[in-house]
């Protein structure tokens, strides 16, 4: 390479690190139009495109880097990130795998793929590219965040919690750190980061809501902890509150996407349009927070069943094949249109989708909450696969998804922003509820509350295995202490034995509750004292 064409691509990368796109882009094209066909040039151009969120474009870009120098990890590790971006999950999982076997030279390079493999949900292959980033470069934070919340995930707490303590160490504003090393543990009076919380609350960036609802969450879980409750639930609502006046969630839209969901069993097509023959699907379904993780858990401790995750992979499919337009995987639209394709088809792309990570499990899980959306579809899709659906106390379900931090980019939780949109949501997500356990065949669908696990956690899971149509096995007790990854909001409470005190926490805020029970009382499914009426 000219020396002149090296300076003007190692300016193009500092533009590009300095988010001066501009210069980043005249330089770049300056080399190809002066040099011809340049794979760095390609590459830098790609990264400055995928920083756009055009990654369709960005994937066309990287392809003409990797085709001059098929042999630099770099250029995989990236195409990898906006297929996923792309939701082409198997592509990015090839192109992360091709990056790791080429050796990346760099930290970013071992970051990139570790984030990749992590939403993939392969912790493990994960953990061992964030240790070799921080091990390349040290001295960065973010490097040594994402090696502690993959460590968290797969139960390494003890060394979870020295990476969040090291990446506070060299960012003491590191928000997600000082959120994840709170609810790592139990916070003490003799022990806890209040102050700290609450100064770093007060300097925040008023317009960043990430680090609001990070911090006010902290917050929130530490007063809690202290036993100061009505406290934690004011934190809540004011670390909530520009979120919601932002997102002006809209519960109109959720009811319609209700509604189609019932009506597919309605408008189906006949049963001589049969499904997929495969038995060894089981999603596990439900409002988040109600023990959808537990319930994997139990089952994913029986040494026939594989566990797989959250995955998108049934929504993905069917809004690809119904070819609704709009960027919403999950609407009212697609969800009506999915009755017009063939379920044979949708349920042998679905079990194929999930073929690499299912391997020759007799039966593997799937326990996305949302799927309690596509019952119906799935159903129709895969009439062999099993549903299990959870149920939970409407006020504990409500009260417990109020004060999870869910992902902000992910819309479909917009309702957890305010307690009486829970309340609203719940009363939705419990008419589509009753519809699928009336209409769908019982050895197929069943439910389980989880209440009546912590209760009676052997009978309850040996029903669970018997409806998976699978024998009994004692180690499904053990559950907490299984190995594998947990990425989830539970991914601390499912390394625990059974505990609780998770029932009836609603009643410590009982009169701040009261515009929710009035909902829910309305609703049919608590009466005025706020017991829960299951069976109506």
């Amino acid at each position: 390479m000219k020396p002149q064409t090296e300076s003007q691509l190692e300016s193009a990368a500092a533009a590009l690190g300095a988010r001066d796109y501009r210069q980043a882009h005249r330089l770049c094209m300056s080399v190809l139009q002066t040099q011809g066909p340049n794979a760095e040039a390609f590459f830098l151009l790609g990264l400055l495109t995928a920083d756009h969120d055009n990654h369709a474009k960005a994937v066309d870009i990287l392809d003409r880097a990797i085709a001059l120098d098929s042999g630099d990890s770099r250029f995989h590790a990236h195409r990898a990130k906006s297929l996923l971006a792309l939701q082409r999950r198997d592509a990015a999982a090839d192109a992360a795998q091709k990056a790791a076997e080429l050796g990346p030279r760099d930290a970013l390079t071992f970051d990139t793929i570790g984030v990749v493999f992590t939403r993939l949900g392969d912790h493990a292959s994960a953990i061992g590219l964030f240790e070799a980033a921080v091990r390349q470069d040290g001295q960065r934070a973010a490097y040594h965040y994402n090696l502690a919340a993959s460590r968290q995930f797969a139960g390494a707490f003890d060394l979870a919690a020295a990476g969040y303590e090291r990446t506070l160490e060299l960012e003491p504003g590191h928000v997600k750190a000082l959120s994840a090393v709170v609810g790592l543990r139990r916070q003490t009076e003799a022990d806890n980061r209040l102050d700290a919380l609450e100064s770093a609350f007060k300097a925040r960036d008023k317009n960043d809501q990430e680090a609001q609802l990070h911090l006010g969450h902290a917050i929130a879980k530490t007063l809690e902890d202290l036993g100061r409750h009505d406290e934690a639930l004011d934190w809540l609502g004011r670390a909530k509150a520009v979120v919601s006046a932002v997102r002006q969630y809209d519960a109109r839209v959720d009811a319609d996407l209700f509604a189609a969901a019932a009506r597919t069993s309605e408008t189906s097509p006949s049963p001589a349009a049969p499904g997929w023959d495969s038995d060894r699907p089981v999603f596990i379904v439900g409002l988040p927070r109600t023990g959808t993780t537990l319930v994997d858990r139990i089952l994913a401790a029986h040494p026939a069943v594989r566990p797989l995750g959250e995955l998108s992979n049934f929504a993905l499919l069917a809004k690809q094949m119904a070819g609704t337009p709009g960027p919403y995987v999950m609407d009212a639209a697609t969800i009506g249109a999915t009755t017009s394709i063939d379920p044979k088809a949708l349920g042998q792309a679905y079990e194929a989708s999930v073929a690499g990570l299912a391997g020759d499990a007799a039966r593997y899980t799937d326990k996305m909450p949302l799927n309690i959306v596509w019952a119906g579809h799935i159903h129709r899709a895969l009439p062999n696969a099993r549903i299990i659906c959870l149920r939970r106390h409407p006020l504990d379900a409500c009260l417990s998804n109020y004060r999870q931090l869910f992902a902000t980019s992910f819309s479909y939780y917009n309702y957890a922003y305010e307690l009486t949109d829970c309340a609203r949501y719940y009363l939705e997500f419990d008419r589509l509820r009753g519809h699928w356990a009336a209409s769908l065949p019982a050895d197929r669908y069943t439910e389980v509350a989880y209440e009546d696990i912590v209760g009676d956690l052997e009978g309850e899971a040996r029903r669970l295995i018997e409806h998976c149509g699978l024998d009994w096995d004692p180690a499904c007790l053990d559950f907490h202490n299984q190995a594998g990854s947990v990425a989830t909001a539970s991914s601390v409470q499912v390394r625990q034995p059974l505990y609780s005190s998770s029932i009836g926490r609603w009643q410590r805020h009982a009169e701040a509750l009261m515009p929710v029970r009035s909902i829910l009382r309305d609703g049919g499914v608590i009466d005025a004292d706020g017991n829960w009426l299951r069976d109506t």
